[in-house]
Formats: structure tokens, C-alpha cells, sequence
């Protein structure tokens, strides 16, 4: 009779061994108006690998054995090297072969960065930290285009799908990564007051050559194969290329000094390091690191947005699948009325954020287009405040969902706390929520902001009396609220009318009517699960569930 007391039931069967990509309406949605003839086969082949229980193990494992750092050999030399979990590499490895880092620039097919983009999506619900890496080659690699000789040898390695982890010379290597050092512990998103400096050492090969004496406060993916950072130069701060280990096969002059002990993004090593005498290249003209930085904060934020979207759904899908098992008060959860309000506004939320990063997305594969150089100066900044701000609060909610079980973590396998963990560094990462609304003002300045925006929202036009009066009154808005006390509502604002666009065209009807009601006319409460009573909860459940 005791042994009856530790019978389970009424405990829901992990989410495993599922297509993340073909469960994934809203992306699919999503690619079908940004990329019509892109050919999801790969996509699809790459939802089915992720959503394996292997995979999540190994998303699991990588998190519970956390990078290592070791500074010296037992005999007392230094190697500065970063040890991983063989999970960590088994997920790199996946990575690369789908191509999310610097593949996309040197392909010729149909929409190479939306497809990339999908791709970054998907893989953020496997496991977000390891992208670091990924993003930052992704970021880097066309900035290298301004030193032609180190692009040249660097840039087939940057966009193999074969992952080396080696350190060795670069040649040697069937795959290469870069990672960035830009902050330093005294300026943090103020790089202008770096105070690292280099001297000139030289001209060879890769064109002039410098020796760098300094530190970077966050260096992260420290074992990547070389680094852009920004050192000061008699011309100004400029941009250099940094490998970690130099063309006659040393190592170079950067020491780890220690890991970052960070909430969450617990796979990916971050790092504090020291320049000493270190060699490095100059990319660009002296002086327009900052110019530089900025262009590659571009990718990189929207990797940020992508990142955030990918987490949402993957909290979302979790919670749906819960609360679909769970029998609560007579029946299962998801038929109880204020649940079904609470995951119908999250749903709402997920594929409102869904569209406007793909549509981000898209600008990258028509950057030629004169209206999608301006759609990407505004909708990156605004894209990365908005959806990664309102990460944390949907990450709450759907842990939420869950009750007690979702905030456990035992042998690593809570990973609705882990997404939770993870959701603030997309927000904090690649410029905070107030270095976003000044990039957009910055924006604001170098296009016609309101055509733009105009040409965006005109195909929603009639389709719903509040966007109407949002999209109506926004050029007024821009006009009025574009100072830096009002910046963030006028991101939000700008934010939440693209997205309503988005939706009319991608979405179901129940999912554009619930999102205006709610978002636009004011129809909703101050945290989710306040929609109002007229909501299709049946429809906009039903689209979301991940099986």
C-alpha cells in the first residue's frame, strides 16, 4: 500500500521528438510573404533535428557543465584556453552545418538571410547560448571586407559548415568563427571611451599592422579563431582584425583574465581579457571604428530580435503542450477560460514578434532597395527594444503556465527557467533598451521615416478602424516624439503598428482582430491574459499548438 503513494499521474510527457519547423505556423506564415520561393525542405529537415530528444540532452548537458577556463598548463605555461562540455560542440556543430553563421554572404539562392534567419530562430528553442558565436561570425564577416587580403584567406573558412574547435593556424582549419571585443569595464555602450591603444608594427600581407595594449570588459566566445575590436590609433578609434594565433603559428598576446558568472547564457563563455603587445590588422579607415561597430550592431541586433522571437515560441509551445496534458479543477488546463485568455495572449504576442523580425530579416537579402536600406535603419533598433522587452514578462507568463514545475530545475531539465534566464541578454546585449531608442533617432535622421513607415502599413489600409488612427497619426508622432525623452514610445508605437501590418497579411483573422483589439484600441489589461471576451480563443490556440 505505500508504493501507491509514488504512483505518477496527471504529470505531462515532456516535449520531444517533434518538427519545430512544421508545427511552427506564424514563421511559416512569416517566410511565405517575406521569401515566397524559398525552399523550406532544409528548414523543415532542421526543425525535426532540433525538436529530437538527443538534441535536448545535449542542450541540457551543455548547460549543467558550464565553460572552463585554463589559463595555464600543469608545468605553469600559459594557454588561455576555454574548455567545453562535447554537448556544447555537438550543438556547434549543428549550427554550422545549417549555415546560421557566415554562409548566408557568400550564397547565391533564393533569400539566403530570411532563410538564415528561420534558421537562427528554430535553433534559439534548441538552445540560445551557443549562437553567440554564430551571430557574432555572421556580423563579422562582411565588415572584413574592408582589409581585401585578411577577407580573402578568412572568408571561405567563415562560411564552412564544418565546425574545427582546434586552436591552431587558420589554414589548417576546415571552419573558422570571430567574435568582437568592443566595451571596456570604464565606458560599457560608450566605446568611445575606450582607452586601449595600438601602434604601428608594420605592413605585410594583410596590409598594415599594429600592436594593441589594452582590455575588453565582455569578450565573448573567447576561443573563436580571431576578434574585430576597437583600439585607438593617432587617427582616431579604429577597427582591427585580431586572429588568436598569428600567421607564424604563436599564440597571440590576449590573456583570459576570468568567465563572466552570468544569469543566464550559461553555454557560451564570456570573458574579460588583456591585450598585451597583441598583433592585429586594420580593418577599414583609421578612425571609423565607431562607424564600423555600428554597421555590424545592425546584424547583430537583429539577431537579437530573432533570438527573443525563437525563445518566445519555444515558451509558448511548452507551456500549450503543458497545459494541454495537466488536469486541473475537472478538466485539463488549457480548457479552463482564464488559461485559454492567458495562452491566447501569449500567442498573440509570439507571432507579432515572429513577423516584424523576419520582416527585418528581409531588408538584409534586398539591401540594394532603396525603401529596405531605410526599413532596416528603423526596424532594427525598434525591432530589438520592443520584442526583447517584452521577452522577460512573456517568459514569466508562460513559466507561469507551468505552476511550481516550471520553476524547478532538476539535472538541468527546467527549461522553462532557462528560457527565463535567458531572456533579459538579448534586451542587455548588443546596446541596452536606451542605446536602442538613440539608434533609432539616428535613423530618424538619415531616411524619410514617415514614407517609409507609410509604404509599410499601407497594405493593412481600411482593414482595421485602430490601425487606421495609429498609422494616421504616426507622422506626427515621429515629428513630435522624436527626442530622446520620448524615444522609447515612439519605438513602441511604431513597433506595434508594423506588427498589427504584418499580421493582416500573414495571419488569420482571429489573430489580426485579437492583436488590434488588444495592442491597438486598448481593449487590454496591463499584463497578459486580459483579452477581451469577443476574443476567438479557440482559433488562436489552435494555431499556436506546436504537435
Amino acid at each position: 500500500m505505500p508504493d501507491l503513494t509514488h504512483e505518477v499521474f496527471n504529470q505531462p510527457e515532456p516535449l520531444v521528438d517533434y518538427n519545430l519547423f512544421e508545427g511552427n505556423r506564424a514563421l511559416r506564415a512569416a517566410l511565405k510573404l517575406n521569401a515566397p520561393r524559398l525552399d523550406t525542405a532544409e528548414l523543415s529537415a532542421l526543425g525535426a533535428t532540433l525538436g529530437t530528444r538527443e538534441m535536448q540532452t545535449h542542450a541540457r548537458l551543455a548547460n549543467v557543465h558550464t565553460p572552463q577556463l585554463r589559463s595555464h598548463d600543469r608545468y605553469g605555461r600559459r594557454i588561455d584556453e576555454v574548455e567545453f562540455h562535447p554537448s556544447y560542440h555537438a550543438l556547434m556543430t549543428a549550427a554550422t552545418q545549417a549555415g546560421l553563421h557566415g554562409t548566408p554572404w557568400t550564397q547565391r539562392s533564393t533569400s539566403p538571410h530570411v532563410r538564415r534567419a528561420a534558421g537562427f530562430m528554430l535553433f534559439t528553442e534548441l538552445e540560445p547560448a551557443i549562437l553567440c558565436p554564430i551571430s557574432m561570425t555572421y556580423a563579422a564577416t562582411p565588415a572584413l571586407r574592408r582589409n581585401e587580403a585578411v577577407y580573402a584567406d578568412w572568408a571561405p573558412g567563415l562560411a564552412s559548415r564544418a565546425y574545427d574547435p582546434a586552436l591552431k593556424l587558420w589554414r589548417d582549419k576546415a571552419g573558422l568563427t570571430m567574435g568582437m571585443g568592443m566595451t571596456e569595464k570604464q565606458g560599457g555602450s560608450d566605446v568611445r571611451a575606450n582607452t586601449s591603444e595600438a601602434v604601428v608594427d608594420g605592413q605585410d600581407n594583410w596590409g598594415q599592422r599594429f600592436r594593441i595594449t589594452g582590455h575588453k570588459w565582455f569578450l565573448s566566445a573567447p576561443m573563436c579563431d580571431a576578434f574585430l575590436v576597437l583600439a585607438h590609433t593617432r587617427g582616431g578609434l579604429s577597427c582591427f582584425f585580431m586572429p588568436r594565433v598569428l600567421p607564424d603559428g604563436s599564440l597571440n598576446g590576449m590573456s583570459i583574465q576570468r568567465l563572466k558568472d552570468k544569469l543566464g547564457n550559461k553555454a557560451n563563455a564570456s570573458s574579460e581579457v588583456e591585450f598585451q603587445g597583441a598583433t592585429a590588422w586594420l580593418v577599414g579607415e583609421p578612425g571609423r571604428g565607431v562607424a564600423q561597430i555600428l554597421e555590424m550592431g545592425t546584424i547583430t541586433r537583429m539577431d537579437c530580435a530573432l533570438g527573443t522571437s525563437g525563445l518566445m515560441r519555444h515558451a509558448l509551445s511548452i507551456a500549450l503542450d503543458h497545459t494541454a496534458q495537466r488536469e486541473a479543477f475537472g478538466k485539463k488546463l488549457i480548457d479552463q477560460p482564464s488559461m485559454r485568455n492567458v495562452l491566447a495572449d501569449l500567442a498573440l504576442e509570439s507571432e507579432a514578434a515572429t513577423a516584424l523580425a523576419i520582416r527585418v530579416a528581409r531588408a538584409f537579402d534586398q539591401a540594394q532597395d532603396e525603401h529596405e536600406k531605410a526599413i532596416a535603419r528603423l526596424l532594427t533598433p525598434i525591432s530589438k527594444f520592443w520584442i526583447c522587452k517584452r521577452g522577460s514578462h512573456f517568459g514569466q507568463e508562460a513559466m507561469e503556465c507551468l505552476g511550481g514545475n516550471g520553476y524547478v530545475e532538476e539535472n538541468g531539465e527546467g527549461i522553462m527557467a532557462r528560457i527565463y534566464r535567458e531572456m533579459p541578454v538579448n534586451s542587455i546585449w548588443e546596446g541596452a533598451g536606451n542605446i536602442m531608442a538613440l539608434d533609432l533617432l539616428r535613423a530618424l535622421h538619415k531616411a524619410d521615416a514617415a514614407a517609409a513607415l507609410a509604404h509599410e502599413l499601407a497594405p493593412a489600409k481600411g482593414a482595421h478602424p485602430a490601425l487606421d488612427r495609429l498609422a494616421a497619426a504616426l507622422p506626427a508622432r515621429v515629428d513630435q516624439m522624436a527626442t530622446e525623452v520620448e524615444a522609447r514610445r515612439l519605438a513602441q508605437d511604431v513597433a506595434l503598428a508594423v506588427q498589427a501590418a504584418l499580421l493582416q497579411q500573414t495571419a488569420p483573422s482571429a489573430v489580426f482582430a485579437a492583436f488590434c483589439e488588444s495592442r491597438l484600441a486598448g481593449n487590454w489589461g496591463q499584463v497578459f491574459g486580459t483579452l477581451p471576451a469577443t476574443t476567438d480563443f479557440d482559433a488562436i490556440i489552435a494555431r499556436a499548438m506546436p504537435r
